[in-house]
């Protein structure tokens, strides 16, 4: 996974502490009511799509682009799912951060889905009733862009 160029300007001065940090998450269906999914090569589990606004880039802009790099399908962002500051990581070289994570329902627009960069191993599309493993925090997000009324619930155990 690249860190991006602003993240590591940002560690040269502040080490390893706590950053505070923007990060989206795009949960996109096709027309047949399909979700899109990698598999990371970070962790090698099948996950939603997300990653960290540009400074200055829209969170829906980010959305729609983290979706074309990482899979080449084309989307548009549909409406806001969830807001939800996620519990703090330490990633093995021992930065922490914890992300204020936007999660927006996308419908696809064009492209076929593919590796399209290194930070997938696999794309694919899959019905929700046939998911493959998978962690709460991506069921939970799926679940939440299928529903037409927010649910509330207890964040503490998400990460």
């Amino acid at each position: 996974m690249a860190t991006p160029d602003f993240i590591s300007t940002l560690r040269a001065s502040a080490g390893h502490q706590l950053l505070w940090l923007p990060g989206v998450t795009a949960v996109v269906f096709d027309d047949e009511g399909r979700v899109l999914l990698n598999r990371r090569s970070d962790t090698r589990k099948w996950s939603v799509l997300g990653g960290i606004p540009d400074p200055g880039e829209q969170p829906a802009a980010c959305a729609v682009r983290e979706v074309e790099e990482e899979t080449a399908v084309h989307c548009v962002v549909e409406r806001v799912v969830l807001v939800q500051a996620l519990n703090p990581v330490t990633y093995g070289n021992g930065d922490i951060c914890q992300y204020m994570d936007i999660t927006f329902r996308c419908r696809a627009v064009g492209g076929e889905a593919r590796v399209n960069d290194d930070e997938s191993l696999d794309v694919a599309w899959f019905a929700v009733d046939a998911l493959p493993e998978l962690n709460e925090f991506g069921r939970f997000r799926i679940k939440q862009a299928m529903a037409d009324a927010p649910t509330w619930f207890d964040t503490t155990n998400f990460g």
